[in-house]
């Protein structure tokens, strides 16, 4: 029989359609791409840290980094609480690119390496460097965040520091439980809060009893959110006989045996789903005393400045990636006749998340300065970073989610899928607000110090006039300020350092950004002139000269 119907040729190429008008991939890309970041660099006092940040930053944005931090966060930590014998063990076991990332974070220094280094900016090199590799994912910020702040609060034992800060201080990454002193590189974690207290750690209930050795005791009770529980040591809150104190918990001990710390789950948790948080109890727990008995919070207080300003730095990293991949789309996306970048909406939108992440990414470098020039002694930076630190941690962290959110919807749905990585950055966003002190805790933090250390707030007001003058609006808005502080009640605390948080980003951006990025932001953020969702500037903001000074210089 004879085929009546013509052959055709064979295709080459796909059956139904072709693939156009789709972004390329991001990566390779450069994350130290940022004038904002680099400029902070220089003034805060790090800029011969320029180099190093660069490299760290090609190596964030390569397409390896960017796997990795994909992998780690599908391969979630699994929980292992015995071996195939029936022994206890309570380790928990990571995905290989898990450990690629923190061995790249411990080895850049990104750890608690700038405790052991005497240049000025040491601190504020860590601070640019976690802006820069947080554009790969933010789980394993945690361990290098509580090992930075762990030092401070050991210190307070100078017996326990000799032996420990060297190591917490290496750039070695040593995963594994052995005995810590044999390692050559280690990670500290932090036992605070209880199921029946959170923040108010004081409620807690874990006991620690003195042994017969001086300064050992042992720990008995339960702790409700310790993450990274395969780090090598803890700092730890307990009640002993003299009220509250801050106790070292090894996971292993001197002679090599396992301290009880019984893993009871790890969290199922909406993000950061790289790092596991833990329910550890502690039963006969060996612990050595850190500081004096009954001062726990007072030896807890440095770490926790550290820990706030790791918040806010991370926060302002997630913003800035997610600008990034935003401006990436919008570059090679079209939509009716013409690229989403030059679409006159999205460019408001853009230039908008643009004006909010420079000002957190300047006030993170600001605030690491601050922390820089405190430990060597600067008494006037230091009250400015105590009460800074806390009104920074409010308000950037606060504004990270709907940050996140808009970004994510520049992409349109392809921003909706889970390969785009943005809702990896959208579950994360929240996390920052909640950490080291919610919002509230935060607030009333604020206030604590202005009605117990006077001189935070000479210290604020006295960063707040470095502009005085420069813009009108500026002016009015530490005025109000100035005036509404003997008004201020935990009723209103969180407008009162919103108010506070916008003047001094304001104030930076007025010294240091150039002029249509700070006239933008006090037209909006303090002169009222804005709507009530990012994307609401208005028509005479020089949107061009703002978002291509954001955007990395690349097609």
């Amino acid at each position: 029989m004879v085929s009546t119907i013509e052959e055709q040729p064979a295709r080459t190429g796909p059956a139904t359609h072709d693939v156009t008008n789709q972004a390329p991939p991001l990566a390779p890309y450069d994350a130290s791409d940022d004038r904002a970041l680099l400029e902070g660099l220089r003034r805060e006092g790090a800029g011969w840290a320029e180099e190093e940040l660069r490299r760290l930053g090609r190596r964030a944005g390569s397409a390896q980094a960017q796997e990795w931090a994909d992998l780690a966060n599908r391969h979630e930590p699994e929980l292992r609480t015995h071996d195939r014998y029936g022994n206890r063990v309570d380790e928990v076991e990571f995905h290989p690119s898990w450990h690629h990332l923190m061995r790249t974070a411990i080895a850049e220094g990104l750890a608690a390496s700038p405790w052991a280094d005497d240049r000025p900016g040491a601190h504020v090199a860590r601070s640019a460097g976690g802006l820069v590799w947080g554009h790969t994912e933010a789980g394993h910020g945690c361990p290098t965040s509580m090992t930075y702040a762990a030092v401070p609060a050991l210190r307070r034992q100078p017996e326990l520091a000799k032996v420990y800060e060297p190591l917490l201080t290496s750039r070695e990454y040593e995963p594994g439980l052995r005995v810590p002193a044999e390692k050559r590189g280690l990670l500290a974690g932090m036992g605070m809060t209880e199921k029946q207290g959170g923040s108010d750690v004081r409620t807690n209930t874990t006991t620690a009893a003195p042994t017969a050795e001086p300064g050992v005791y042992t720990l008995r009770g339960h702790k409700w959110f310790t993450s990274a529980p395969m780090c090598d040591v803890f700092l730890v809150l307990a009640q002993a006989p003299g009220g509250l104190s801050c106790f070292l918990v090894p996971r292993v001990l001197p002679d090599g045996a396992r301290n009880t710390f019984r893993i009871q789950r790890l969290k199922d948790k909406l993000g950061n789903r790289s790092n596991a948080s833990s329910e550890p109890e502690f039963d006969g727990t060996v612990a050595w005393l850190v500081g004096p008995e009954g001062q726990g919070v007072k030896t807890i207080i440095e770490m926790v400045n550290c820990t706030r300003l790791d918040c806010v730095m991370m926060s302002a990293a997630l913003m800035r990636k997610s600008l990034v991949e935003a401006g990436h789309h919008a570059r090679h996306r079209s939509a009716f006749g013409a690229r989403l970048v030059d679409q006159p909406a999205m460019r408001n939108v853009l230039a908008d998340l643009a004006l909010e992440s420079e000002a957190a990414t300047t006030l993170t470098l600001r605030l690491a300065g601050a922390a820089d020039r405190a430990v060597r002694g600067d008494a006037g930076e230091s009250a400015f970073r105590r009460i800074a630190t806390a009104v920074g941690k409010y308000w950037v962290t606060k504004r990270g989610p709907a940050f996140t959110a808009e970004a994510l919807e520049c992409l349109g749905g392809n921003g909706y899928v889970e390969d785009s990585g943005m809702p990896r950055h959208y579950r994360e966003a929240p996390l920052l607000s909640i950490w080291e002190g919610s919002g509230n805790v935060n607030a009333l933090d604020v206030l604590r110090a202005l009605s117990r250390e006077p001189g935070t707030a000479e210290a604020l007001f006295g960063e707040l006039d470095l502009a005085r003058g420069a813009d009108a609006r500026l002016d009015a808005a530490v005025a109000r300020l100035r005036n509404g502080l003997p008004e201020a009640s935990p009723t209103t605390a969180r407008r009162l350092v919103e108010q506070m948080a916008l003047t001094l980003q304001a104030s930076l951006l007025v010294r240091h950004a150039p002029p249509p990025v700070a006239d933008a932001f006090c037209a909006t953020r303090l002169g009222g002139d804005w709507g009530y969702a990012f994307g609401t500037l208005p028509a005479a903001t020089a949107l061009d000269a703002i978002v291509e000074r954001a955007l990395p210089d690349r097609d």
